[in-house]
């Protein structure tokens, strides 16, 4: 019998993992701010600790709504990383083991895609 489990909580998990990361391979983050944004160390903290608790409480029946639009605000607040990521390509230092090097071509699928995990967010805001 397979599990049938609900994707909202394969959402959220993949939040807090993907936030995790963010303390984990903080200098590999770092360098992702473009660089005028300030306080790039903060930022990626920030950014960690809010992927973390949006990913478990929209896990939560009772905080799911206002969770997910965190998760949508979240994503549009790091779009412009990925647009300068994607414009300018800089090297990564150290990328983690399981990303690597991004190609440019991912690097610009990434840009549309994030509008799908926007999607997928604001469908539980409803």
């Amino acid at each position: 019998m397979l599990c049938r489990v609900p994707v909202v909580y394969v959402m959220g998990a993949l939040y807090v993992m993907a936030g995790i990361t963010h303390f984990t391979s903080a200098g590999f983050f770092r360098q992702l701010v473009p660089p005028f944004l300030p306080a790039p160390d903060l930022l990626v903290v920030v950014s960690g600790v809010a992927e973390i608790v949006l990913g478990a409480l929209v896990m939560v029946p009772a905080t799911r709504r206002l969770a997910a639009w965190g998760l949508v605000a979240l994503l549009i607040a790091v779009y412009p990383a990925n647009v300068y990521q994607a414009l300018y390509n800089p090297p990564l230092i150290d990328p983690p083991s399981w990303m690597g090097q991004p190609s440019q071509t991912a690097l610009w699928i990434r840009l549309p895609m994030q509008f799908v995990l926007i999607y997928w967010a604001w469908r539980y805001t409803r």
